[in-house]
């Protein structure tokens, strides 16, 4: 089952200048919960977003550049190629960004998208989920309180077969 992860707020804004535009403790959380274990799935700017790599998951990065090579991750041309090297994870994460995400959302099996309730500007952008292709399967929200300024709320959609 490939899962696409991400939060996208109200505009679909992602981040900007390689970053996240909102800090949500809970959602880290559950981003870790989810896919610790699996195979997380990234673009090279992604992977270069993050401090270092994450603990208890196999990186797989998806880049054009000959001879990138990060230590502890697998290194790829192709959403294909990253997607084959994950076949022995029965749920692998794609985790971004917008590029991968657009390619990954025609052949997904479902979307774990955590909703922040905002409007932010951004130049990286999660793309329109097609209604007509998948279906709400779960809905949380979490206001907004002292460590979280925005609202936000976890879907889940699935796939319509």
């Amino acid at each position: 089952m490939i899962t696409i992860i991400a939060a996208a707020a109200e505009n679909n804004a992602l981040g900007k200048d390689n970053d996240l535009v909102w800090h949500l403790p809970d959602d880290f959380k559950r981003f870790k919960q989810l896919t610790t274990g699996h195979h997380i799935i990234m673009g090279r700017k992604t992977f270069e977003s993050f401090p270092k790599p994450l603990p208890n998951r196999t990186h797989i990065v998806i880049t054009r550049q000959k001879n990138y090579a990060p230590e502890g991750c697998i290194v790829v041309g192709s959403l294909d190629k990253a997607l084959e090297l994950s076949k022995t994870d029965d749920t692998p994460y794609i985790i971004g960004g917008g590029e991968i995400y657009k390619l990954s959302i025609q052949i997904a099996d479902r979307i774990e998208l955590t909703r922040v309730h905002g409007t932010f500007e951004a130049d990286t952008f999660f793309p329109e989920i097609d209604e007509n292709k998948w279906q709400l399967v779960k809905s949380e929200f979490h206001a907004a309180d002292d460590k979280h300024k925005f609202p936000f709320t976890y879907l889940t959609y699935e796939r319509i077969k």
